[in-house]
């Protein structure tokens, strides 16, 4: 057991970087369905579960620092890849499939809440709008959401034990039915999209160096502090409170400084994955098993907003005349982001590929305002169940 804040952090800092390094050195099936931030998760809600470091003063206010300092750097290098200029020019079909996928989904946790408010814990909306959150966004989108609205850390392992479980199944149903195309787009009367979208072909990154990684730190914690010192000014009204301010202002930081040559650097994404890797252990160093036995309802209400997603997005493929890649790569632009969308875009055709990019950078810039805006909705419906 530990009181000391030094020890506190190297603790942090190696749990976040042992299961990404070993799902590099020995890629198991296990981290295909469990994914080393998961992992990550589970072993430091394990170590402060066993009484690893004392939750002291000391230890308590490095905690609070960690999170209030990375978590805003995180969201703006993760949007500042983010172009809009390039986002717009893809067209408005295929805006308008991503409109239906995260309608779709938004729409999904409200019947997920109607239809299992009374099975779910109290304060279960948390969870499930930090999940929303992840599933327009990304993995930060989700912390972010978490931390906005105060989510007690052993809902927060719910949440990403419901996003990875329920995202390793969506993602194995989309691959599986990229044969089915020819017989969907008929269905859906739509032509397929390999050759009429407009594409877009990012630049290549160039390597990084330190000095990249310590400008992006620098210039992530200063955008950060601003957007602070601005949250401090803005109407605090329920869900918006100053960390939800803070953050969707440093997200417009961020997109702003992506039509700015800044965009162009590289080392923002390595810089910004491993702080998301630090701010998920810092979020399970005060975590517990508690409650462990509502996990399940929290999985099936991850299935539940599938079912959902997937009936309205054949709909709208049907309404719309959308063919399969464009509603499957719209769908893990969401759900999926940045790291599958492109991988289902090149299988339907390589020429998408740079479509997924796009979209789950557009995603990204969503996810933390959906999920806010669900954190506002869904405590009223689940409460009118009994939840």
């Amino acid at each position: 057991m530990t009181d000391s804040p030094a020890a506190f952090l190297a603790a942090l800092l190696l749990l976040a970087g042992l299961f990404p390094v070993l799902a590099s050195r020995w890629p198991l099936r296990l981290f295909e369905v469990l994914p080393p931030i998961v992992l990550a998760y589970v072993a430091a809600t394990a170590l402060a579960v066993a009484g690893f470091w004392a939750g002291g003063p000391a230890v308590d206010a490095t905690r609070t620092q960690v999170m209030s300092q990375a978590l805003p750097a995180l969201i703006f290098l993760l949007l500042v890849r983010c172009d809009l200029r390039a986002i717009l020019a893809l067209g408005p079909r295929v805006l308008l499939a991503f409109a239906c996928a995260t309608a779709s989904i938004t729409l999904g946790f409200i019947v997920a809440a109607l239809l299992l408010g009374g099975l779910l814990p109290a304060d279960a909306w948390k969870p499930l709008a930090a999940v929303a959150g992840g599933w327009v966004g990304g993995t930060a989108n989700l912390v972010a959401v978490s931390q906005a609205v105060d989510t007690p850390p052993e809902l927060l392992g719910f949440a990403l034990l419901t996003d990875a479980l329920c995202y390793s199944v969506w993602v194995l149903a989309l691959f599986a039915t990229v044969p089915l195309a020819p017989r969907f787009n008929a269905w859906a009367k739509a032509r397929a999209s390999g050759e009429a979208v407009a594409t877009f072909e990012p630049a290549p990154e160039a390597p990084s160096t330190p000095g990249h990684a310590l400008m992006w730190l620098g210039l992530g914690l200063t955008a950060g502090l601003l957007a602070r010192e601005l949250a401090a000014l803005m109407p605090q009204d329920g869900v918006l409170n100053a960390t939800s301010w803070t953050l969707l202002l440093v997200s417009v930081a961020g997109v702003l400084a992506a039509l700015t040559p800044l965009r162009r650097l590289p080392g923002a994404e390595g810089c910004g994955s491993a702080l998301l890797a630090i701010v998920v252990v810092t979020l399970a160093s005060q975590g517990s098993f508690e409650g462990l036995a509502a996990a399940p309802w929290f999985i099936l209400a991850g299935f539940i907003v599938l079912a959902v997603h997937a009936a309205l997005m054949a709909g709208a493929a049907r309404l719309f005349k959308l063919d399969l890649a464009l509603v499957g790569v719209a769908s893990l632009a969401n759900i999926g982001g940045v790291a599958s969308a492109p991988l289902l875009a090149a299988m339907h055709a390589k020429a998408l590929a740079p479509l997924g990019i796009l979209l789950a950078l557009l995603g990204y810039l969503l996810g933390t305002g959906v999920g806010l805006a669900l954190a506002a909705v869904l405590p009223g419906l689940m409460g009118a169940n009994g939840g």
